[in-house]
């Protein structure tokens, strides 16, 4: 069985073997700046410890620590990552678009459009609703009202054009 060495020398230690326990670090981190902090972390804990530390295998000791520090901000990292994601994500949030007057003038056109479609036959707008705004193909529309696939085409077509000639004037 091993002895614990006496007197060890930690910064003789690090120096001989940095390399190595940035690439340990690395390894873990997959950033050189954070691996390079972990190294220098380990150090400061193993020679603020000083005297206090007794170990077998010292460098063994050392990876151990540097794997520890590594793996503790990884964990870190991910954890930031996820809580801060959603604050910056409300950063990339586009500013309303348009002034107060396009504004204005796009509600007016939703108006002169609801107001087209309410004077539409019954089965007209529904047959333009339920392709528009209920996402339905023609084939379905024409099985839900009882019409033919090409009645519904032209009933699409109508309140299309219908809703187009509403808004021309508007738009002159």
């Amino acid at each position: 069985m091993e002895s614990i060495k006496p007197h060890i020398d930690w910064s003789a230690m690090f120096v001989a073997n940095q390399p190595q326990l940035l690439r340990a670090a690395f390894k873990v981190l997959g950033n050189t700046a954070w691996a390079q902090d972990v190294v220098q972390d380990s150090y400061l804990k193993v020679t603020e410890a000083g005297h206090a530390v007794e170990a077998r295998q010292p460098l063994a000791y050392l990876f151990q620590i540097v794997r520890n520090l590594a793996i503790d901000a990884h964990r870190r990292a991910a954890l930031e990552a996820r809580v801060f994601a959603d604050e910056e994500d409300g950063l990339q949030v586009p500013a309303p678009s348009g002034t107060p007057e396009s504004l204005s003038v796009s509600r007016q056109d939703l108006r002169i459009v609801a107001d087209a479609l309410a004077a539409l036959p019954e089965r007209t707008r529904s047959a333009f609703e339920l392709h528009r705004l209920g996402g339905l193909t023609q084939r379905e529309i024409a099985e839900q009202l009882g019409v033919s696939i090409t009645l519904v085409n032209f009933m699409i077509r109508d309140a299309m054009t219908h809703c187009a000639n509403a808004l021309a004037p508007s738009h002159a």
